[in-house]
């Protein structure tokens, strides 16, 4: 497990821009906390690195927020050998969903194949219905705004992911 505090937004979107740089498509990254502890804020800083131009916000009425990634004259995320870049990001937020089949009217299982990256927030309230592998974050905020972000990887991929990004921090 590794874990690292920010005491800004732009901090916290720091911390996510040096992930993406490693992404490939078909990553997932699962996003836990409370509410205001920073998980979407995380993803501004991946969108934006990636070059995503327009604005990103949660998707907690939505559930699900699909982000093209605009070529911009160079390789958007992924430095793994043989792997591809991911062509979107895929944002879910699990908050309003009640019950696992409520994934399947969304086509989560579909959208986490579909070539982009994949953030998932308040991806603990179905730990089953999580990838096989999988990068999870652990989001915790205190009263003045300090943000620990405890990494967990779930598989190999993942360990490689969380070797990696821990090396580049």
């Amino acid at each position: 497990m590794y874990a690292c505090t920010t005491a800004t937004v732009e901090e916290t979107q720091q911390l996510a821009a040096t992930l993406v740089s490693l992404l490939c498509a078909g990553d997932v990254v699962v996003l836990n906390g409370d509410l205001g502890a920073g998980k979407t804020h995380f993803v501004q800083g991946a969108a934006r690195a990636l070059g995503v131009e327009q604005p990103v916000t949660s998707p907690t009425f939505n559930i699900l927020q699909v982000y093209p990634i605009l070529p911009h004259g160079k390789e958007a995320g992924c430095v793994a050998p043989g792997e591809s870049a991911p062509s979107a990001i895929n944002h879910f937020d699990l908050y309003r969903l009640d019950e696992p089949g409520e994934l399947d009217d969304i086509g989560y299982w579909e959208v986490l194949e579909n070539g982009g990256v994949s953030f998932v927030e308040w991806g603990d309230k179905f730990p089953d219905e999580m990838p096989d592998d999988y990068l999870e974050l652990q989001f915790t905020a205190d009263t003045a705004g300090v943000r620990t972000i405890a990494a967990r990887a779930h598989g190999l991929r993942s360990s490689q992911l969380l070797d990696a990004w821990y090396t580049m921090t």
